[in-house]
């Protein structure tokens, strides 16, 4: 593919995503308000799942190929880019205008600090079982509820 053609079909495929996306939004407010689920539960839970879905597929994947290496590259890749690239821009803009405040409440900041501080425990010796994965899922899952009860 050519340069030219493929910065048409990058082009295209943006215009689409932002569509669909711009589609999302508009179909999970009201399920959200049918279902008592707050802006918070919904942009940390639902979203962010529906977000990485494939991501999650390529990981269980390599993790029943006992890849556990490439596995661990999928999960935590996609979230160091949006801390070091998304949260930065989104800081910059809310600088630039006053109508986009980025600011995190208590229960927010402990989510954060709690899953680096789970994913560091569990991926700094290089090994992994069974009862550490079932170990974040818990603690995902406990994040969840305590959105979702907030």
């Amino acid at each position: 593919m050519g340069k030219k053609k493929a910065i048409v079909v990058l082009g295209l495929a943006t215009i689409v995503l932002a569509y669909i996306s711009e589609k999302l939004v508009g179909t999970i407010e009201p399920v959200g308000a049918a279902l008592g689920w707050s802006h918070v539960f919904i942009g940390i839970i639902v979203v962010a799942i529906e977000e990485s879905a494939a991501e999650y597929v390529s990981a269980i994947a390599m993790a029943y190929n006992n890849r556990m290496d490439v596995m661990v590259e999928i999960s935590i890749g996609s979230t160091v880019q949006t801390a070091m690239f998304v949260a930065p821009i989104l800081v910059l803009f809310s600088y630039l205008y006053d109508f986009l405040p980025l600011v995190f409440n208590t229960a927010e900041m402990i989510a954060m600090i709690l899953a680096a501080l789970m994913t560091v425990t569990v991926v700094n010796d290089g090994d992994s079982n069974w009862f550490e994965g079932v170990l974040l899922v818990g603690t995902y899952i406990a994040i969840g509820f305590s959105f979702y009860l907030l």
